[in-house]
């Protein structure tokens, strides 16, 4: 940060912001696991509620630039504490419900919260401390972020088996409120003298505007038609916001998105392979935590489904320390083809499910999708703050960090448009209910393989990059790398913390 860091008690600031990442990181990634009974008790379908999924990742993409830079301005404690009073508030929202609509209208202010927390606590942390110190906190910030990923299917599992899928939504609420007390009493305020007060709210907006037409019409295409009024009109909808962005960004003070970073070959292919990364396993997820609960096919129970997913889930942390050495070695965009070509063999083998498949039959291919996954990631974050100039470095971590709700929020509503309309079609085909399910899977799968085959495209793209050179701090940043963009070893020096 351009200030001098504030004195606070570090250790305070450590625990409430590592704490509140895990957290938000967990419930984010554990609520795929809670759609099936959410479904059951509100009634509504599983495909409606992929919104649940969607919409928190599509507000996550237009708030979580624009609530760093309120920080700065505002106050970040001041910002971080309304992100975690906006979170609790939501999280009762969402418990208390009584509808589907209730819920997904929880998620998506949740969606604002959770980016908020993200983008201000990683600033409070970094301002916290210096040199070492702050390298070493940075680093336990990524690995809360890492570990909150991994086990949240596990830990939604656990609590819809004991407590109701609302449990997940309380205990959320009580830790978020300890951050807040934690918080109250041990960080001091700090903004950023430096930085203009000029906020780009009208590009925030724009953001949401072309995101939500857009999935509006993935998720409803099949069921209005592709070429009705309707649809064709969400499309339209969608361009108009996205050229009114670029008329926007390329007229404000501080813009959302320096639409100079776009001339940067690198960190637009870095950008898109971490869009494409986000995407993918965030509609595996959504796809296996139906597939493996229904009772046609394997029939799981949430905790179950939450055991299934590990291989995919902490494997993909797992591996992800290990990879900035290798990149070190052979180059990261080496990494990071390899790692697209081994995630769209995993897809493609989950492409060829049927319905008498038994779990054994799917460790295989998500090991390879993990691994594949924690391959290309780490090196495409590290690159994406690496291949810019030190002024522009905050600007392109912004950049990658909207990347992957995007990503997530794009894909998921992609997933399930494809699994609910091959599973209406090969229902009203006469298909048993299982054989219908494994060809939704199928599909969607394979659609994901094409996907992860293009990140192929972004490695060649890339070219030749700095690459990080193994440390301890990389292997965090790596960890942490489908969650956060974090600084590396490569990343220039004057705004490594930023």
């Amino acid at each position: 940060m351009s200030e001098a860091p504030t004195q606070t008690r570090a250790t305070g600031v450590l625990a409430a912001t590592c704490l509140s990442t895990l957290v938000v990181n967990a419930n984010t990634s554990a609520v795929s696991i809670l759609l099936p009974a959410i479904s059951e008790d509100t009634g509504m379908g599983v495909t409606t509620l992929q919104w649940a999924v969607t919409g928190y990742s599509l507000v996550g993409a237009a708030v979580i630039v624009t609530s760093g830079s309120m920080g700065d301005v505002f106050g970040r404690k001041r910002i971080f504490q309304l992100g975690l009073l906006v979170f609790v508030a939501s999280c009762v929202l969402i418990a208390l419900s009584s509808s589907g609509g209730m819920v997904i209208a929880g998620r998506v202010i949740q969606g604002a919260a959770g980016a908020t927390i993200l983008a201000c606590g990683l600033s409070l942390l970094s301002v916290a401390n210096t040199g070492s110190e702050q390298l070493r906190a940075v680093s336990l910030w990524g690995a809360a972020a890492a570990v909150g990923a991994a086990v949240g299917p596990l830990l939604g599992g656990v609590l819809v088996d004991t407590t109701g899928w609302q449990g997940l939504f309380w205990v959320d609420a009580v830790v978020a409120a300890l951050c807040m007390v934690l918080t109250y009493f041990t960080v001091s305020e700090s903004r950023d003298p430096n930085r203009s007060r000029s906020i780009d709210y009208a590009g925030t907006l724009l953001v949401a505007l072309t995101l939500a037409p857009l999935i509006l019409a993935l998720s409803k295409g099949s069921a209005w038609g592709w070429v009705s009024v309707a649809t064709i009109g969400c499309l339209v909808i969608s361009v108009v916001s996205g050229y009114l962005f670029v008329v926007v960004e390329g007229r404000v003070k501080v813009p959302l998105l320096d639409l100079a970073l776009l001339r940067n070959r690198i960190l637009v292919g870095a950008t898109i392979a971490i869009l494409i990364g986000a995407g993918t396993i965030n509609g595996l997820m959504y796809l296996l935590s139906l597939y493996f609960q229904d009772p046609a096919t394997l029939g799981f129970t949430p905790l179950q489904a939450g055991l299934a997913t590990l291989p995919a889930t902490a494997g993909l942390v797992a591996v992800a320390p290990l990879v900035p050495r290798l990149a070190s070695r052979v180059g990261g965009r080496q990494v990071i083809a390899a790692g697209f070509l081994l995630t769209a063999i995993g897809f493609g083998a989950v492409g060829f499910v049927e319905s008498d498949w038994r779990y054994a039959a799917f460790i295989l291919p998500l090991i390879a999708i993990a691994v594949g996954m924690g391959l290309s990631n780490g090196p495409a974050s590290s690159a994406s703050t690496a291949c810019v100039a030190e002024n522009q470095v905050g600007a392109a971590s912004g950049v990658s960090n909207m990347a992957r709700y995007v990503g997530a929020a794009v894909a998921t509503a992609l997933a399930a448009t494809i699994y609910g309309s091959v599973i209406a079609d090969q229902t009203a085909a006469g298909a048993s209910k299982g054989d219908a399910l494994a060809s939704g899977l199928s599909a969607a799968s394979w659609v994901m393989a094409v996907i992860s085959a293009a990140g192929l495209l972004m490695a060649i793209v890339m070219g030749r990059h700095s690459t990080a050179r193994g440390t301890l701090q990389d292997a965090a940043a790596a960890a942490a790398a489908h969650t956060h963009t974090l600084p590396t070893s490569a990343t220039p020096v004057a705004d490594r913390a930023s």
